[in-house]
């Protein structure tokens, strides 16, 4: 395994936390709470919030502002969090970032500048919105390279970004071919790529550490089964990682292909930690036939998900 020559800050599982939104629609901020203490005690070493499995993308400016604010107060510094603040305008990413900073964030996490289906802009404009976050931010940067934004990163241009932007020092790698991706960027990047981490669910979670990942950025349901894999490849175990990754699959498979970002509330309200679990329209409801199929995979491994709220 080739690792980073720098030592990172931030590694381990840092899973994306969920919005809770009561029957009605609105948010359940006391739902919500549940849902981060639960994260916690399930062993998750940091928290990513606002994120696409958080459904941010039918979330209101002032809702965005609620929810970090209630969810850094309520975390009050016991794990790291990650906010995102992707936008496509410089400035109002930049605003958002500086407002998460002020609050607590240790991180902000950014897709590259993007909107609806053909709205991109070329490297040249790239570099320079990551070079102002750069400039007008005090906390790392964390590039998520997501098929959603519909932009193309070469790792040579990741690499590049983070050589060239002092804060960009961490890259969630989610494309097809991530294992290979993450090998290009950390030998082209070099001590500049502080942070390279695996996404997607973790469908690609013993590749990715594999090629070098130090950090697994994934749905937020089951904490302690990741932890069971990444620490053991951490400590060098790597057998051990095998088996539990094996163990693991067929319900991170699950998620990744079947349930998406609505499993992790399904698998919650299950466990009697929130109760709803329903997205916001117009967003369809996961439909009965894959909730079995998600609780008939989560059940077999006994996680603290089905357990913490009885």
């Amino acid at each position: 395994m080739t690792a980073p020559r720098q030592p990172a800050r931030y590694q381990g599982v840092f899973p994306v936390v969920p919005t809770i939104f009561d029957e009605g629609g609105g948010l359940d901020l006391a739902g919500q709470k549940r849902c981060v203490d639960f994260m916690i005690d399930a062993g998750s070493n940091g928290l990513c919030i606002l994120a696409n499995f958080s459904e941010q993308f039918v979330l209101a400016d002032d809702e965005r502002e609620t929810l970090t604010r209630t969810i850094l107060e309520h975390v009050a510094g016991r794990v790291p969090v990650i906010v995102t603040t992707t936008h496509f305008s410089t400035d109002i990413c930049l605003a958002r970032g500086q407002r998460a900073r002020a609050q607590g964030a240790a991180m902000v996490m950014v897709m590259p500048p993007y909107h609806g289906a053909t709205l991109r802009v070329g490297e040249k404009q790239i570099h320079h919105f990551f070079g102002r976050l750069s400039d007008g931010l005090d906390i790392p940067i964390m590039i998520q390279d997501a098929p959603m934004a519909g932009t193309p990163l070469s790792a040579a241009f990741l690499a590049r970004l983070a050589q060239d932007h002092e804060r960009v020092r961490y890259f969630k790698i989610e494309t097809a071919g991530a294992a290979s991706k993450l090998r290009e960027l950390i030998e082209l990047g070099g001590d500049a790529i502080e942070g390279p981490w695996d996404g997607e669910e973790a469908i690609t979670l013993l590749a990715d550490l594999d090629a070098g990942a130090t950090g697994a950025m994934t749905g937020g349901a089951y904490p302690d089964g990741i932890r069971s894999i990444v620490d053991a490849f951490a400590a060098g175990r790597r057998e051990e990682a095998v088996e539990a990754y094996g163990r693991w699959l067929p319900l991170i498979n699950f998620e990744n292909r079947q349930g998406g970002f609505l499993a992790a509330k399904a698998l919650m309200k299950e466990g009697g930690i929130i109760a709803c679990d329903a997205p916001r329209s117009p967003y369809p409801a996961m439909s009965p036939h894959v909730r079995a199929g998600l609780l008939d995979a989560a059940r077999r491994l006994d996680p603290m998900v089905l357990r913490w709220g009885r």
